[in-house]
């Protein structure tokens, strides 16, 4: 259904034609003159859909006229449905598409990708499933991540390298806009207001406008975790501290578990929302909270994209490439242990999660203080 490698090399050679590569004069945001059409693939985790939406900001902003799509994982669906920068959404079924049964719904959707003709096709995700997706795609100009794994690079017409090991994962994805000649900024609005989902929270739970901290114990990988016992021993001591403040503990269903050990540190400061909020209403408890206390996961990435202050425990995993961006400094975590971070999503030290339960609850309740007070 793609087209041959011998075009993916004409598709190279136009691109150099039309960038000017070296000439002020000349880029393709000129020569399509505003009005191109984009597809941005990019369809989990949430962390991971968070930090690429710069992107999608920065080529709406400069590209006005442009009509931009997105493929997502249909789980994160309801977080870019309606949003005012996108055209349209191109989910990908990803338990559904897994049985030969539904192998024609993948196809359908190829099909319509290819029927809209996309100028450019922008694959964020940068493994073998997405790069084929957007081979398929057959737009003008295919773009990539050069990451070595699974060799999806090798579908793209351009693959854009990381500038270095601990670039981060949103300065990785803006540097495509920069291989592309879009301006690089700042200036736009991560995440929008969902006022209907700011609504619904104040309607279900919020008594008052008090001050709250909101507490994210779970963590795809276990040793990701810093331990729940210590999220309820920094309420205990944050309750002391602050009369005025209270505490939401977000999570998912498989959450729940965790997030009755924290309030039973503090009954009548906690409210417990693990598996009560959709995604919309997760984002919109961040953003009227004050603090977020998190472990390494996508709502810490929704956090940081909010401009909320985040206190975030790091153990196995690098911050300078996912932490909390613009908040990289703040990150706690133990740098006393040889092994961490280890980039495992388990772990073999004599000391099970000792980068993680060697980070104190007092170490972390001193951090929020300060936080606070800033």
């Amino acid at each position: 259904m793609g087209d041959a490698p011998e075009a993916g090399l004409l598709n190279r050679l136009k691109f150099r034609l039309l960038a000017g590569f070296g000439s002020d004069e000349q880029t393709p945001c000129d020569f399509f003159s505003r009005t191109l059409k984009i597809l941005i693939l990019k369809p989990s985790s949430l962390g991971d859909v968070v930090q690429a939406l710069p992107a999608l900001r920065l080529l709406k902003q400069h590209l006005p006229g442009s009509e931009i799509y997105w493929w997502i994982d249909s789980a994160l669906q309801s977080l870019l449905e309606g949003d005012s920068d996108l055209s349209g959404l191109f989910l990908f079924e990803r338990r559904r598409w897994s049985s030969p049964f539904h192998w024609n719904e993948p196809v359908a959707s190829i099909r319509q990708m290819r029927a809209m003709k996309f100028d450019w096709v922008i694959d964020l995700q940068g493994l073998a499933r997405s790069g084929l997706f957007a081979w398929l795609a057959n737009g003008g100009l295919t773009v990539g991540l050069d990451d070595s794994r699974e060799g999806a690079r090798g579908f793209y017409d351009l693959a854009v390298p990381r500038p270095g090991f601990y670039t981060h994962a949103v300065d990785w994805y803006l540097e495509v806009l920069r291989f592309l000649r879009v301006p690089v900024h700042r200036n736009f609005t991560w995440l929008p207001l969902r006022n209907h989902a700011a609504a619904a929270v104040k309607q279900k739970w919020r008594k008052n406008d008090g001050r709250w901290v909101v507490l994210q114990p779970g963590a795809r990988w276990s040793n990701k975790r810093w331990p729940a016992e210590y999220f309820a021993e920094l309420v205990r001591r944050l309750a002391d501290d602050y009369e005025d403040l209270s505490f939401a503990i977000l999570g998912s269903n498989d959450d729940t578990a965790l997030g009755e050990r924290i309030v039973r540190a503090e009954p009548e400061r906690c409210l417990d929302l693990t598996g009560r909020t959709s995604l919309s209403e997760m984002i919109e408890w961040i953003r009227f909270s004050e603090l977020m206390v998190t472990n390494d996961t996508g709502p810490m990435h929704v956090a940081a994209a909010l401009g909320k202050p985040v206190v975030a425990l790091f153990g196995p995993t690098e911050p300078r490439r996912t932490g909390p961006y613009g908040q990289i400094e703040r990150v706690i975590r133990l740098t006393s242990l040889a092994c961490a971070p280890c980039l495992k999503d388990s772990c073999a030290y004599h000391k099970p999660f000792e980068c993680l339960r060697g980070v104190s609850p007092s170490a972390v309740q001193e951090e929020v203080r300060r936080r606070l007070r800033g």
